[in-house]
């Protein structure tokens, strides 16, 4: 045990219980840049397809004759919900490179931690319900005959419906990382087990 008197010729008490830095090695260190570059990486692809659903949905117009996305409330909701995904992967894909190039969180480390992984859940089941949503109209409209008389908007919704459902596994897959973090965090203090 440490005497409270303090250290005689001016010396530094940096070493005292209540300034006590943390250790971490540099493998630990690396092992966390690899771990937030694989998050990293699976929210750039939830992006991709997130943004590629978005395009395909919002392009997927014909003539005059033929049916519109926007006149389908389904629809509306599978563009909705992979642009408000594309918008929050490209934040956090923002989040992501600030913590892997300075080593630090963008917000307190408890905030963020929580932050991540509720919003990787909420997202990705709302990619989810929305996928599943657009699954079952265009299930109706090619049951009705609709696909029928204008193939190409069908195949096109089909294509938009499948990158929504790509765009969750991956922020499935991210969610589950981030989930790991929180679990760290919640047993070592840490956001990752060195």
């Amino acid at each position: 045990m440490r005497s409270p008197q303090p250290l005689r010729n001016g010396g530094d008490n940096s070493c005292s219980p209540s300034h006590n830095p943390r250790f971490q090695s540099t493998v630990a260190e690396h092992k966390l840049r690899r771990f937030n570059s694989l998050i990293l990486v699976f929210r750039l692809v939830s992006f991709s397809f997130s943004l590629a659903s978005s395009v395909f949905m919002l392009t997927n117009t014909r003539g005059s004759d033929s049916p519109h996305w926007y006149h389908y409330d389904t629809f509306r909701f599978v563009l909705a919900a992979n642009a408000i995904v594309a918008v929050y992967s490209v934040f956090e894909m923002g989040a992501s490179v600030w913590e892997i190039s300075r080593g630090v969180t963008l917000f307190p480390e408890v905030l963020q931690i929580w932050f991540d992984f509720g919003h990787d859940q909420v997202f990705a089941y709302l990619l989810l319900s929305a996928s599943a949503a657009g699954t079952t109209m265009a299930r109706t409209l090619k049951e009705m005959e609709t696909c029928r008389a204008s193939n190409a908007f069908c195949v096109q919704t089909d294509i938009a419906i499948a990158s929504g459902y790509a765009a969750f596994v991956f922020l499935g897959f991210t969610s589950l990382l981030t989930g790991f973090r929180v679990v760290c965090f919640i047993i070592n203090g840490s956001r990752f087990h060195p």
